[in-house]
């Protein structure tokens, strides 16, 4: 007779099956460096940030379990519905602190935008996919125009942050595509061309009665303060301001943990989510900011490795692009505490608390770990 008596172990080994060991361990290294620093910035938010986390983990082990080309059959409809929902948005949306970013629908409200993060690289992978036998200018183009769409409509919400975010997912899986370097580059000489002149002639283009072409006033004034912090030191000025002090006062080994007095009187603004990098660097000092760093690295090492190893066109580009998000968000996150770049609400990723963001990358984790499922045995 067969034995059919309950066997844990087997269990267990089912539930991990879909589960990459080292993005396992880098993800878990990150989450535990999470809830310490949420213990000191905000521990009233230690129990929230837990469910959020099972939340995130829940949402990464359904989407390990997917095969990847069951995946990319999904693209086109979560697109379009990111589109309508993006629409919607702009006619019935919740307008909160001058933004006009959420959908309230029946008992809750979400914000569509979120859903581009994801859905717009898929998207992308699954057009280049269609298209693979003959990728030329026209395809670009048609990708360009996919990424535009949204992007567009997030930027009128307004919400600069995810629409930077958007746009880098799209333009990651287009490069990865193989966009020419003659494209690039013009754009890049561009860009160039107006930083400098805003760093050049900034004292005149900051004026009162100066309106900055595609921007909104407290957008013009965010660039404007990262270029001067001290124009406003206790207005616009005061957020980089208190996080630069708070990083350049860690030294190399820090403060201490909970001993962080710009944290703990006060002067740190946001030090649970967008600024909680300043928070590491104020109690941990350099040592704990390496430490992070060398974490991401890890990350993103893995994540190529995934990439690279992908079996088809699409899973290479997805991959590649995931790992560049992971990228993005830090590189940007870490660059607005810092001072070198503006202030436009990107959270560091895994670490900051909140659940969209926290779901949002960890199911990126998930999608890597799908690529390697379906990767061929060697």
């Amino acid at each position: 007779m067969s034995d059919h008596r309950f066997n844990p172990l087997l269990l267990l080994r089912a539930v991990l099956r879909p589960i990459d060991p080292v993005l396992m361990l880098v993800l878990m290294m990150l989450l535990g460096y999470a809830f310490v620093l949420m213990a000191s910035a905000s521990p009233d938010r230690l129990d929230s940030q837990l469910v959020n986390t099972t939340v995130a983990l829940l949402a990464m082990w359904v989407a390990a379990w997917l095969p990847s080309q069951r995946l990319l059959s999904f693209a086109l409809p979560l697109y379009a519905l990111g589109v309508v929902l993006l629409v919607a948005v702009e006619l019935f949306g919740e307008v909160s602190k001058g933004a006009q970013r959420w959908l309230h629908v029946g008992v809750t409200r979400i914000q569509p935008s979120e859903l581009m993060k994801i859905a717009m690289p898929l998207m992308l992978a699954w057009y280049f996919q269609q298209r693979e036998a003959k990728i030329g200018l026209r395809e670009f183009i048609v990708a360009g125009l996919l990424l535009v769409v949204p992007v567009g409509l997030i930027l009128i919400q307004p919400d600069l942050g995810t629409s930077l975010l958007v746009t880098a997912a799209g333009f990651y899986v287009i490069f990865f595509a193989g966009l020419s370097w003659k494209l690039i580059v013009p754009v890049g000489l561009v860009g160039i061309i107006g930083i400098g002149s805003i760093v050049a002639f900034g004292d005149t283009l900051c004026q009162p009665d100066v309106d900055w072409f595609g921007l909104r006033e407290y957008q013009k004034q965010r660039v404007c303060t990262l270029l001067d912090p001290t124009r406003d030191p206790l207005g616009k000025g005061f957020h980089i301001i208190q996080s630069t002090i708070a990083i350049g006062s860690g030294g190399v080994v820090g403060k201490g943990w909970m001993d962080g007095t710009q944290t703990h009187l006060a002067f740190l603004p946001e030090r649970h989510t967008d600024f909680i990098f300043a928070v590491l660097a104020e109690e941990f000092g350099l040592v704990g900011t390496l430490v992070l760093l060398v974490t991401y690295l890890a990350l993103l090492a893995r994540s190529f490795q995934i990439a690279t190893q992908a079996p088809t066109l699409a899973t290479k580009l997805l991959g590649g692009a995931m790992a560049m998000i992971f990228f993005t968000y830090a590189f940007v996150n870490m660059g607005m505490v810092s001072g070198i770049l503006p202030v436009v609400g990107v959270p560091l990723p895994f670490i900051s608390y909140g659940g969209t963001a926290l779901v949002t990358l960890c199911l990126g984790v998930g999608i890597l770990m799908g690529i390697r499922r379906g990767r061929p045995a060697s």
